[in-house]
């Protein structure tokens, strides 16, 4: 099955390896979601937790969450499907 990154052993943004495995959409319900549809990214301690990272960072967190809608929607479903399963787009 296809990936939204091809490369999970290394950050997505600077490229070191041992990353973090972010789920784009968390809470509860969500990162069963993102798991269920591969919608995880590779990030490093820096990027998953620091200062830039989705968690403190309102716009790089949409970018994430902007790709993760655009893959779903090539890979399991159009826009409505994706409305269902996350409550709202982001594109």
């Amino acid at each position: 099955m296809r990936k939204m990154v091809s490369d999970l052993g290394h950050c997505m943004v600077c490229g070191r390896s041992r990353p973090h495995i972010h789920h784009v959409f968390f809470g509860t319900a969500n990162r069963a979601k993102s798991e269920k549809y591969k919608l995880i990214v590779p990030l490093c301690y820096e990027h998953h937790l620091g200062n830039y990272s989705p968690h403190r960072n309102k716009e790089f967190d949409l970018k994430l969450k902007r790709m993760a809608q655009e893959y779903f929607e090539s890979t399991y479903g159009n826009r409505e499907d994706f409305r269902k399963e996350f409550g709202k787009s982001y594109l």
